[in-house]
């Protein structure tokens, strides 16, 4: 019995885990390289462009497109390393399992652990944005939802608490049933919607591989009408001056809020990505996944990213960015009258957005019971999470809890919360994949899979380092000694909407960590010779959780805790690694 921490498996005996076609229990191989990358497609191009990206665009203006770039070319350093371990691992569990294989079982169980918050929870936020889009197209219909069936309590009431001017959130406040002390405010279309897709997830993969892709095809080609159409008119209508607005001191530029406030925009751009990985966890249901997954991966990554920049400039385009303010539906709002005015576009953008966050919330939902299904393998998880339906061949009860993870905080849960709360936990995760990477034996090449291409980091990485430490005290001398000076513009906590002692007194830690693990990273790439890709992408998804703020931070730290307490009182004892003789 091994009582480490970090007992690790190998990918051998991952491999004869995992089930395959003979066993009859085993999922259906079904999924072609299209059907992995509409998968992809489905899972990215969603909430995030037709909901967050308005959140991004207020704040960063035109230059946002920067950070898209910049969070672009993270994730492909990143897919390129799940691609790596996908290659190597063609079973269901994602970053967990290629965790268990590098880092050992705690980081396993850790990274299993934080990713609920990017399957499970980071859905809550699309079905919110499902059910504002839904109700938007409905009363274009003439179809009246009330606002305290269409709007989440906690929305409602940070509203009232904090004078808000959003007239749907304040009049669920108040035309709401109340029932003792309690008034009855819920998110319907939402519970409805997560409700719908659970159903099908739950019957089976090649229905939800036909819906997925006929969606993706819809809405692809709507975005694409989006961007041609807003286009033309930003050209013709003579706006692109709108790409250079002035600043608070009058002076034109791409981004009138600084680095700084592209930077701001992070968690919303990077939420905008989210998704692309989750093809990995369909690898036992894919027909040849060493060669499929990649391809799915990067194919969907590069096409998204194409698509939000294009996206980008249209809006910024269209309307000057500090319009953005509060906008849940930018894709929607370029085109009403006081903007572009084009009100048959207003209605194909409200349509195509339900469809596109029906897609989303569909794989993520796929993607979850998936992942507990192989915890439950190794012990982690009770075995009752990995029972395959005999007549649909899907996790089935895995599949019934992560409707239920996902439809009960809906009750009492916001999207500003759910949004910070998804997009840190993935960063984590992300990190945790690429440095797996390096830690991982160099693999005999065979035809047919994928390979990660091997570029000497020895010198490369740290003269990278160097030039950008060189860089960022060039743009301003005091960028280093002002991380460790007391930050006084902190945001309030999130509950109370009070400042605290915390927020008050700490420097910017997230930065001061960051600068200290590339220099450590630099000192091992020169000893230890790593491969660039990799350390590429450990360092660039460092650099997007510099953006998370204070209170991202403590939540998710509290969230491990819980996690690792929940380990330690089952899945230490209950591991195969810990039983096996």
């Amino acid at each position: 019995m091994s009582n480490s921490l970090f007992r690790k498996k190998n990918i051998l005996s991952i491999l004869a885990e995992g089930p395959d076609d003979s066993h009859a229990t085993g999922l259906h191989r079904v999924l072609t390289v299209k059907d992995l990358t509409f998968f992809g497609i489905a899972a990215i191009l969603g909430a995030g462009s037709f909901s967050s990206l308005g959140f991004a665009v207020f704040h960063g203006g035109p230059g946002v497109v920067v950070l898209f770039i910049i969070t672009a070319i993270a994730c492909g350093f990143t897919a390129l390393c799940y691609s790596e371990f996908a290659s190597r691992i063609p079973v269901a569990g994602s970053a967990y399992t290629y965790a268990y294989a590098s880092f050992g079982e705690l980081f396993a169980w850790v990274i299993g652990w934080a990713l609920i918050m990017e399957y499970s929870i980071g859905n809550i936020y699309v079905a919110y944005s499902w059910s504002d889009y839904f109700t938007s197209l409905m009363e274009k219909l003439h179809v009246h939802i009330p606002q305290y069936l269409s709007t989440s309590y906690m929305e409602a009431k940070h509203a009232v608490e904090n004078g808000s001017s959003n007239v749907e959130e304040l009049a669920a406040w108040n035309t709401a049933p109340v029932v003792g002390s309690l008034r009855i405010i819920l998110d319907l279309p939402a519970l409805i919607i997560n409700f719908l897709i659970t159903c099908l997830v739950y019957r089976g993969i090649k229905e939800s591989r036909n819906f997925s892709n006929i969606m993706v095809i819809l809405k692809m080609a709507v975005v694409a009408l989006i961007i041609l159409v807003g286009g033309y008119l930003v050209f013709a209508n003579g706006l692109t001056a709108n790409w250079t607005p002035p600043d608070d001191a009058g002076v034109k530029s791409f981004m009138p809020n600084g680095f700084s406030g592209v930077m701001a925009a992070v968690a919303s751009v990077f939420f905008a990505y989210i998704g692309f990985d989750a093809v990995s966890v369909l690898a036992e249901e894919s027909k040849n996944p060493q060669k499929d997954l990649p391809k799915g991966m990067i194919l969907s990554l590069v096409i998204c990213t194409v698509v939000y920049i294009l996206l980008s400039l249209v809006l910024t385009g269209a309307v000057n960015y500090r319009n953005f303010d509060g906008v849940g539906d930018p894709l929607a709002f370029i085109f009403e009258k006081q903007n572009l005015n084009v009100g048959w576009m207003q209605m194909l953008v409200a349509v195509c957005a339900v469809i596109a966050m029906t897609s989303v919330l569909l794989v993520f939902q796929m993607g979850q019971p998936r992942m507990w299904m192989t915890m439950s393998r190794d012990g982690l998880m009770p075995p009752v999470f990995q029972k395959i339906h005999a007549k649909y061949k899907t996790p089935s009860f895995a599949t019934i809890v992560t409707g239920l993870v996902v439809g009960i905080p809906i009750l009492f849960t916001d999207k500003t919360f759910v949004l910070d709360f998804t997009s840190i936990a993935t960063l984590f995760a992300f990190v945790l994949v690429c440095g797996g990477v390096l830690l991982i034996p160099a693999k005999e090449k065979l035809g047919g899979r994928f390979h990660l291409p091997y570029i000497n980091g020895q010198f490369i990485f740290p003269l990278i380092v160097a030039v950008a430490i060189f860089t960022a005290w060039r743009l301003s001398a005091n960028y280093f000694t002002d991380m460790f000076k007391l930050d006084f513009s902190a945001e309030p906590d999130y509950i109370s909407g009070k400042k605290t002692f915390m927020d008050l007194a700490t420097p910017n830690v997230s930065l001061i960590i960051f600068w200290f693990c590339a220099v450590l990273l630099s000192i091992f790439a020169f000893i230890k010779k790593f491969s660039l890709i990799p350390l590429m992408g450990v360092i660039t998804c460092m650099y997007l959780l510099t953006g998370m703020t204070k209170a991202n931070w403590i939540w998710f730290t509290g969230w491990l805790v819980l996690g690792v307490i929940i380990y330690f009182l089952y899945g230490y004892r209950k591991s195969k690694l810990a039983t096996a003789p």
